[in-house]
């Protein structure tokens, strides 16, 4: 009976054994795929940054870039009018063509009035002090070289390269060299004013041109900055980027919504209605201002006739030479143009209401007010908020319609911050100036992205907890 009860314990532990062995596959195998799944997610995770790549990559060169660079050009007075400064400069450099034309001819000059006895004493000094910055500047090699090659060159009347022409020179030999020419200059003028010089003029004109040879170093840090933030110009055009932006955009934005709440109704013609509408947006900018500037012309426009004959305006000329009239011009044709678009968007979100809830609220007695508010309006949050960031973002940068409307007159009444950027960049030629306005363009449109992406974030967050 024992050894029965024996054989029957051991038979039991063996069975026990197994089983636990069983449980513990089991767990293994359940286990292996969870690190797969791990492995596998790193993967896909990986992948998916590599797949994104391309498109960040494209943002950088296309956005990212030309603002760094645009930073970078107003950090130096750049301007395309000035040889001096139509390049970036480092370093102190001197122009070996504009120098070879005139320093011959200054020694020769000075020559000449020593031959006929006029002011020997001061005008051999000074000949003297012009030989040793000549010497001194062939002590460079690298100058030297370049000296020779140029001199030959316009001696045979050869096109000589820019880049050939301007060499880097020490910083001590140059403030050295405008020293002592200014000191040369001022001398020269003293003795062509007592009447002791018979070409006094051709004199002083060739050693004031030698102050010209020395380029020096144009960058300036933070100074455009500093003067466009105290400059009354910049913020009466920032005043006027502002007005423009709120008024239009809200007009774009109630009118929107109320045609995009009509066309969004069942009713004969709708997609044709759609369609029609959209035409005005349809249109290029540059055409549609300069459609409208014929419709407000002050002899025949048809526009400020109507405008007139309502009494909106005193005269139909006043529309487009006085600053209230002017803003009001450019303002009324961008509601014109992009009010579309805005109903557009709207319409889009309109389009992803369940129609189930305006049933439910009306049998619950819901007038269409109700409904509006406490359905519509909250739902489109988040559509109206993307319409509005395109919008303002657009309105803020607007250039084209008040370039080809109004130019930014009458007086800069209508000149936005990127017309003011586009005249000093291109029209003045200060590219250094330009890029400053263009990149405090860049940070109130990224301050202005900001908000709204924060308020954006926070209503999708909203939606997405309610849900």
């Amino acid at each position: 009976m024992s050894a029965e009860l024996e054989k029957r314990a051991e038979v039991q532990s063996k069975e026990h054994f197994e089983v636990k062995k069983e449980k513990n596959k089991n767990v293994q195998k359940q286990k292996a795929p969870k690190g797969h799944n791990r492995k596998k997610g790193v993967s896909e995770k990986t992948a998916g940054y590599l797949m994104v790549a391309p498109a960040l990559l494209l943002i950088a060169v296309i956005a990212i870039w030309p603002v760094l660079q645009s930073f970078y050009y107003s950090l130096f007075d750049y301007k395309l009018n000035d040889p001096t400064k139509s390049a970036i400069h480092l370093n102190y450099n001197i122009d070996l063509e504009r120098y070879l034309n005139n320093y011959p001819f200054l020694i020769g000059g000075i020559d000449s009035e020593i031959r006929n006895g006029n002011a020997a004493a001061e005008l051999e000094e000074a000949k003297e002090q012009l030989q040793a910055l000549d010497a001194k500047l062939k002590e460079d090699k690298n100058v030297a070289e370049k000296y020779a090659l140029i001199d030959g060159k316009l001696a045979n009347f050869e096109q000589i390269n820019k880049e050939l022409s301007v060499v880097t020179i020490e910083k001590e030999t140059a403030e050295q060299f405008l020293k002592t020419i200014k000191s040369i200059n001022a001398d020269l003028v003293s003795l062509r004013d007592q009447g002791n010089l018979e070409v006094g003029d051709k004199i002083t004109g060739l050693s004031s041109a030698l102050n010209d040879t020395i380029i020096k170093p144009n960058f300036i840090g933070f100074k455009h900055y500093k003067d466009n933030l105290t400059d009354k110009r910049m913020w009466s055009a920032m005043w006027n980027t502002f007005t423009f932006t709120i008024l239009s955009v809200g007009a774009e934005l109630l009118l929107g919504l109320a045609i995009a709440l009509l066309i969004n109704k069942e009713f004969i013609g709708r997609g044709l209605i759609r369609a029609s509408i959209l035409i005005p947006w349809a249109i290029p900018t540059a055409v549609s201002a300069l459609m409208w500037k014929f419709l407000y012309d002050g002899q025949n426009g048809v526009i400020a006739k109507f405008f007139e004959e309502i009494g909106l305006v005193d005269k139909m000329a006043n529309l487009l030479t006085t600053d209230t009239g002017a803003m009001f011009s450019v303002i009324f044709t961008d509601v014109w143009k992009t009010t579309p678009y805005m109903a557009l968007l709207i319409l889009a979100g309109l389009q992803t209401i369940p129609s189930s809830l305006y049933e439910a609220a009306s049998i619950d007695g819901a007038t269409k007010w109700k409904q509006f508010m406490t359905i519509t309006l909250p739902l489109l949050k988040s559509s109206i908020l993307v319409a509005l960031l395109f919008r303002t973002l657009d309105a803020f940068r607007v250039f084209d319609l008040i370039f080809v409307l109004t130019g930014g007159g009458p007086a800069n009444s209508t000149e936005t911050i990127s017309i003011l950027a586009y005249k000093v960049m291109f029209s003045q030629t200060n590219f250094g100036e330009g890029s400053a306005l263009s990149v405090i363009v860049f940070i109130c449109v990224a301050v202005i992205s900001t908000i709204y992406i924060k308020f954006l974030g926070a209503e999708l967050t909203q939606d997405g907890s309610a849900k």
